[in-house]
């Protein structure tokens, strides 16, 4: 990557002060900031790094003011976190190279692939599938068959992708999460033993979903299991058969949602938290980390904290009068 402070800035719609044909070829924290790299401020806490890093240049909001000599180039944007997210999403996007597909893979002759579909090595795609336009699938990916993914879809490495799901546009699928596998239905019989309950729905994943590493979403019994579309879900969750996700929802790692659980939109869902199935969350709420939600939550805009979780002041007061009564 080569890029210099002019060409930052067309992309970026920003402005430049200082020298506009200065030039970077990578990316460091704004403490870090050597000759030839990029950094950004956008946290007040690290202005005094400003002042002090020898980046080439550096990403500033509009109305940064300085208060000592700055020795970087200043590219001025808006907003300077979401402009670095922009940034970086430029430079992965100008690195792409397009082929149809190696020869160490299997792809049903019904499966329809878009154009500019890059494919790589051991991949294994079933009957009826379609994969929309300069989607990106990489090593040892197995999607089953009659599945519908969207256009400009990245699939990491180890990903599998169950018969019958759909996935829409941009989605991004890290490496080893699964997407479809069978839900954790069983009836218990008169003996004691269990019969597994067959789970014959899907999967349906709306665009601009992200999920992370070894996370898996449960495919339904019956009808879907869905996630709607902006949903982030970090590494090493678990999204039970028949759950609904809304828009916008961020889910951190190690939260797990049981079975036919409906989380509304806008929520947070931090590390580590645990919700039992069957009920309904509303939309906006923040559950802090290691909480367990056993009810219904009704309330928009709540932030719960605990296990079973309760409203965080009623929690924080609650908590006090413990912490007091463990020390007499």
């Amino acid at each position: 990557m080569k890029l210099t402070a002019r060409e930052i800035a067309e992309a970026l719609g920003g402005t430049v002060e200082g020298n506009p044909d200065v030039a970077v070829t990578n990316f460091a924290k704004i403490e870090h900031g050597k000759p030839g790299q990029l950094s950004f401020f956008a946290n007040p806490k690290y202005e005094q790094y400003v002042y002090t890093s020898h980046a080439s240049i550096m990403l500033v909001g509009q109305d940064f003011k300085p208060t000592a000599p700055v020795e970087p180039v200043l590219v001025r944007v808006p907003d300077a976190y979401n402009a670095l997210a922009l940034l970086l999403k430029y430079v992965k996007e100008r690195g792409k190279k397009y082929r149809r597909h190696r020869g160490r893979c299997r792809i049903a002759c019904s499966a329809k692939l878009g154009r500019k579909v890059w494919v790589g090595d051991f991949v294994t795609i079933g009957k009826g599938t379609r994969i929309g336009d300069e989607g990106i699938i990489h090593d040892n990916v197995t999607i089953g068959a009659n599945c519908k993914i969207g256009k400009q879809c990245i699939i990491y490495p180890g990903v599998h992708v169950f018969d019958g799901s759909i996935i829409g546009d941009r989605v991004i699928l890290h490496a080893g999460c699964v997407i479809g596998d069978d839900g954790f239905g069983n009836a218990k019989q008169p003996d004691g033993s269990w019969r597994k309950i067959e789970h014959l729905g899907n999967v349906v994943i709306g665009d601009d979903v992200e999920v992370g590493s070894n996370t898996t979403i449960d495919r339904a019994p019956m009808e879907s299991t869905i996630v709607e579309k902006g949903v982030r879900i970090d590494n090493l969750c678990q999204i039970a058969h028949n759950v609904q996700i809304g828009e916008n929802t961020a889910m951190a790692a190690q939260s797990g949602i049981a079975g036919s659980a409906k989380i509304g939109k806008g929520c947070i869902i931090a590390g580590q938290v645990g919700i039992v199935g069957h009920i309904s969350i509303a939309d906006n709420t923040t559950v802090c980390a290691q909480a367990g939600i056993i009810g219904n939550v009704r309330k928009s805009g709540e932030v719960l904290m605990g296990m079973p979780a309760i409203e965080q002041k009623n929690f924080l007061r609650s908590y006090a009068l413990f912490k007091k009564a463990g020390q007499e």
